[in-house]
C-alpha cells in the first residue's frame, strides 16, 4: 500500500468514527435526568405545594461571616446580616435561570452573578443583568435559635 493510499484511507476512517460519535453525543434520552435537578435553558419548576422544609443548616458551625453562603438541594443561601434571624439572609435557587449554570454570591456588589453568561441577581432573585429573563426562586429562611431553616 503506497503512503497517499493509507493516508486518504485512513483520514477516511477517522472522519467517519468522528462523525460517528459526534452524532452520538448530541442525541438524549427522555428518560436523562439533567445535572443536580436542574432544568437546563430555563427555570427549574417551583417547589411543589407543601413540600416543606428542604434542608437545615447549623449556624453555629456553617454561615458564621456576612457573605458566607452554602448550596444544598439546588439552593443557595447567603448571610447578608451578622443577626440570627431571617432577614439576616437569603435563599433562592442556584440555577441561573438563562441555561442552569450555578450562580454564586458576590458580596461587594451585593448580586448573585451567573459565570457564563454574566446575569445578575438582588439579594432577592430578581434579575438585574441579562441574559437571564427570569427572576431566581426564593425560598423562605427562618431561625429558630441556632438553627436555619429552608422550606419552600
Amino acid at each position: 500500500m503506497e503512503r497517499a493510499e493509507f493516508l486518504s484511507k485512513f483520514g477516511l476512517g477517522l472522519v467517519a468514527v468522528c462523525a460517528g460519535c459526534s452524532l452520538a453525543s448530541c442525541g438524549s434520552k427522555s428518560s436523562d435526568p439533567s445535572p443536580g435537578g436542574v432544568t437546563i435553558g430555563g427555570a427549574p419548576p417551583p417547589p411543589m405545594s407543601g413540600s416543606g422544609n428542604l434542608f437545615t443548616v447549623d449556624l453555629s458551625g456553617q454561615l458564621m461571616n456576612i457573605g458566607d453562603s452554602f448550596v444544598s438541594n439546588g439552593v443557595i443561601v447567603v448571610r447578608l446580616a451578622s443577626a440570627n434571624m431571617p432577614t439576616s439572609f437569603t435563599a433562592v435557587q442556584v440555577a441561573c435561570t438563562h441555561q442552569g449554570t450555578a450562580i454564586g454570591y458576590n458580596e461587594s456588589q451585593h448580586r448573585f452573578i451567573c459565570p457564563a453568561h454574566g446575569s445578575e441577581f438582588s439579594d432577592s432573585g430578581q434579575v438585574l443583568v441579562g441574559p437571564a429573563a427570569l427572576p431566581l426562586h426564593e425560598y423562605t429562611v427562618s431561625v429558630d435559635n441556632t438553627m436555619l431553616t429552608v422550606s419552600s
